[in-house]
């Protein structure tokens, strides 16, 4: 009898996909991808909410029941401790901790977890119109960028780097919700197809 793999999806705003349908957000949209590429998967399982820093994420952890283990865990997390002017020490020590959460939840298998990067919302129309400087938010960005980033090959699990794209939203619509904001089911595509790949080659083993 086949294998029927499990996936729960850790984050905030851009992992339950605010402003787009469902069936459109990154995790929903990866299940599916797999599906049709002939695995069995149940339907991903998310803990996340819009707004949600390191720290409250923590907290939704802390009051959700889980399964012993999952197959595949996803972990994106840490806009909004950019967004709250939080600091990077703060978010080190705190995702580093959510980080080793994952990989408990992946059954202590560090390459069964995925780090997404943090998208980069002062390209996107919303932040212009907000009077955000672009340039400042790209910086503080990368630097939280490059903590997940490193805190994810201290501890050898994947690093899916969707961040570059997310750059392009300030001259392409379409890859926006209407909110101006969130990405846009096209762009949660692209997401599910590199978190997708990686995943084929685990369960192909």
């Amino acid at each position: 009898m086949s294998k029927t793999y499990s996936y729960l999806a850790l984050g905030d705003s851009y992992t339950i996909g605010e402003g787009v349908p469902v069936y459109e957000n990154f995790p929903y949209q990866t299940v599916q991808r797999l599906r049709k590429a002939g695995y069995q998967l149940y339907a991903a399982e998310i803990v996340a909410k819009t707004g949600w820093t390191t720290d409250e994420l923590q907290a939704g952890i802390d009051n959700s029941s889980f399964l012993n283990s999952y197959d595949v865990v996803s972990l994106l997390i840490g806009v909004n401790n950019q967004y709250r002017g939080r600091s990077i020490q703060e978010y080190t020590e705190q995702f580093e901790s959510l980080l080793q959460q994952a990989i408990r939840f992946a059954g202590s298998q560090a390459n069964h977890v995925f780090v997404v990067s943090i998208p980069d919302w002062g390209a996107t129309p919303y932040a212009t119109n907000s009077g955000r400087n672009a340039a400042i938010i790209a910086h503080e960005i990368d630097a939280f960028n490059a903590v997940n980033k490193s805190l994810a090959e201290k501890h050898a699990v994947h690093y899916i780097d969707i961040t570059p794209g997310t750059r392009l939203a300030g001259n392409d619509p379409s890859l926006l919700a209407a909110d101006q904001l969130h990405p846009s089911g096209k762009e949660y595509t692209l997401w599910a197809e590199k978190l997708a790949s990686g995943m084929q080659k685990l369960m192909s083993k």
